[in-house]
């Protein structure tokens, strides 16, 4: 194992104060704390707060998005581990400005119980708080069991727009509806062509062959639904809508904005041949492309391969997505 770092135990702190230190002003830890991070910027009284957390190893997700239009603060555990309920709550009480706290998380066994429990610590001192669980990741369960889906990268786009209704500020019941009306409206399948390894194992998280691609992995480093022979990019993003579109309908004059997110390792020339394939079929059928995310998003380590997003967009989402952030790695003007 080749990683630069100290020791493999200092990893997820090392990180955080390295993220608050080069992005002071904008983001801080809590009284110190390398777990939890918050937004450092003004926020007007009465907000809404939107918090997020899991498992480090992800970066942008999930303290990337702290700040102004988008999180309000994150709590983060060790490599692909769930932070303490008792973090949670922290952070919670941190960033409630007395109108109530969005929990917006993937959906994940440890992560669920610990928000749960979180919830429920600070609606003893009269802190409300609502839930949306992100489960995107179509290879992870059938349409008819999306509740045990996981949550990948689709996420990002579920942050900028119940931040974007948080900052115009909407009551705690629109800012959970236009989380959930986003994570309605997007499916998200991931191409993996090698594992990861996480730094306290040391070895990686599966084996895959040369020529070969898992199709479906999780962004905790696990191995796809099934593996294909390793194939074109041409043929990567037409298996990508193929399996995104038997989930979500897409037709003639839909608006859609389309992420294609590098898991760690694969270069943006590779991530933008991908991206150019999939445009390029969705405008032939007359599929408006709006605002397209391409980059970095959410990772797995050092994984090479890449996801597909497609969020299908109102007037509502699209006027939430395109209105200012400002965080550490996600800044947009009004468009």
């Amino acid at each position: 194992m080749k990683k630069i770092m100290n020791k493999a135990s200092d990893f997820a702190r090392e990180t955080v104060e390295g993220i608050a230190l080069a992005h002071a002003g904008r983001v801080a830890m809590l009284n110190d704390d390398p777990q939890i991070l918050i937004n450092a910027q003004p926020v007007k009284e009465g907000k809404v707060g939107i918090v997020t957390g899991g498992g480090s190893g992800h970066l942008p997700v999930f303290l990337g998005y702290v700040g102004n239009g988008m999180l309000d603060g994150c709590a983060i555990g060790n490599v692909f581990a769930s932070p303490s309920a008792s973090k949670m709550e922290a952070m919670i009480r941190a960033v409630d400005k007395g109108s109530g706290v969005l929990l917006l998380y993937g959906n994940y066994g440890g992560d669920n119980l610990n928000f749960d429990m979180a919830a429920e610590m600070v609606d003893m001192d009269d802190i409300k708080t609502a839930t949306v669980r992100v489960a995107d990741d179509v290879a992870s369960a059938p349409n008819d069991k999306r509740n045990k889906r996981r949550g990948v990268a689709g996420m990002v786009y579920a942050f900028k727009i119940a931040g974007a209704a948080a900052a115009k500020g909407h009551d705690l019941e629109t800012v959970q509806r236009a989380a959930q009306k986003t994570c309605d409206n997007m499916r998200t399948i991931g191409f993996a062509l090698s594992p990861c390894i996480v730094p306290e194992v040391g070895s990686p998280t599966f084996t895959i062959e040369d020529n070969i691609v898992e199709v479906g992995m999780g962004i905790h480093g696990e191995a796809g639904i099934d593996t294909a022979p390793m194939m074109t990019a041409d043929e990567m993003a037409d298996l990508a809508l193929e399996k995104i579109e038997s989930d979500l309908e897409l037709n003639e004059g839909d608006r859609v904005s389309v992420m294609v997110n590098g898991l760690g390792a694969t270069p943006l020339e590779e991530q933008y041949i991908v991206f150019r394939a999939i445009a390029r079929r969705l405008q032939n059928r007359g599929i408006d492309l709006y605002m397209p995310h391409v980059g970095e998003f959410a990772t797995s380590m050092e994984m090479a391969g890449l996801s597909v997003t497609i969020l299908k967009l109102d007037d509502e989402l699209a006027g939430w997505l395109r209105a200012p952030a400002l965080t550490p790695f996600y800044t947009s003007e009004n468009k």
